[in-house]
């Protein structure tokens, strides 16, 4: 797979919702997995997405989640630029210049769901994530 580069937008609790409509306004396939689902979450915050992503035949791809439980939603600053791909090499040499003289919010280390994941702030102020398939 080549790495991708797309939007990641982060919710308020209303994730799925929003991203039910950009599938009726693009079309194309969603997947949605939740909190619970992914991370073994019970509770209210289970049914809460975790991870979507919307393809369009088109070519674009949107991600979004809801903010995780315990972290402060903030309009206005709740979109990143993902990368993602199985070129590990390629990505963490993205991740090692992105994250140069920014702030690393998230460790690029292997997370719950299999892959290496990590977000940090580059020193212009701009969130990126990066996550690394099936390390």
């Amino acid at each position: 797979m080549a790495s991708l580069l797309n939007p990641y937008i982060s919710f308020a609790g209303d994730a799925r919702e929003a991203m039910e409509f950009y599938r009726q306004v693009f079309g194309g396939e969603l997947n949605l997995s939740t909190f619970g689902e992914l991370g073994g979450m019970e509770g209210a915050d289970a049914d809460k997405v975790m991870h979507a992503h919307l393809e369009t035949e088109r070519g674009f791809t949107l991600m979004a989640s809801d903010t995780p439980p315990g972290t402060e939603h903030q309009p206005g600053t709740n979109v990143a630029i993902s990368l993602s791909g199985d070129d590990a090499a390629e990505l963490r040499g993205y991740w090692d210049k992105l994250s140069d003289g920014g702030t690393v919010t998230v460790p690029l280390e292997k997370q719950m769901w299999g892959d290496e994941f990590g977000a940090c702030v580059d020193r212009f102020g701009i969130s990126w994530m990066v996550n690394i398939a099936g390390t």
